[in-house]
């Protein structure tokens, strides 16, 4: 069985402004890396994340970047105790709707190994990418920052 999953919002903005909430580390940091995100996503950058409630900066491999439709990134999974020695793959798409005046937001994540410890890594992710895309709409609608004080 492949551990893969695939969440998804609509954001009512364009394209162009949820890929820059996304691909901007400043912008990044101001709704999901409660720690703060260093560099740019661009493709063949190795940039970082750090999160409040998984302390410690991760290293964030960016494989594709498709300017306001497609980014591609690799980060080490984590089965519980820290990085399980492999990477999973991230897919997150911005497909424009209604005259681009909404996107539809969807981001695949897949790559565990099969077994306990990557269901579980696999349900953890899932939950914090689904955060993640609650956080982006109320940030990109209403500049609301829904993460904020959730983990200090």
């Amino acid at each position: 069985m492949e551990l893969k999953f695939k969440v998804f919002t609509h954001v009512s903005q364009s394209s162009h402004e949820v890929f820059e909430a996304v691909a901007d580390p400043a912008r990044l940091s101001g709704y999901f890396t409660t720690g703060g995100a260093q560099g740019r996503l661009e493709a063949g950058a190795t940039v970082s994340w750090d999160f409040h409630d998984f302390p410690g900066r991760f290293p964030v491999n960016v494989v594709e970047v498709v300017p306001d439709r497609k980014i591609v990134l690799l980060w080490d999974a984590n089965e519980g105790d820290g990085p399980a020695g492999y990477k999973t793959r991230v897919t997150m798409t911005f497909e424009p709707l209604d005259g681009d005046t909404r996107t539809l937001v969807s981001i695949t994540e897949e790559g565990w190994r099969e077994g306990q410890a990557g269901l579980d890594a696999s349900y953890g992710n899932c939950m914090g990418w689904s955060q993640m895309l609650a956080a982006l709409k109320l940030w990109v609608e209403r500049g609301i920052n829904l993460r904020e004080r959730m983990y200090v």
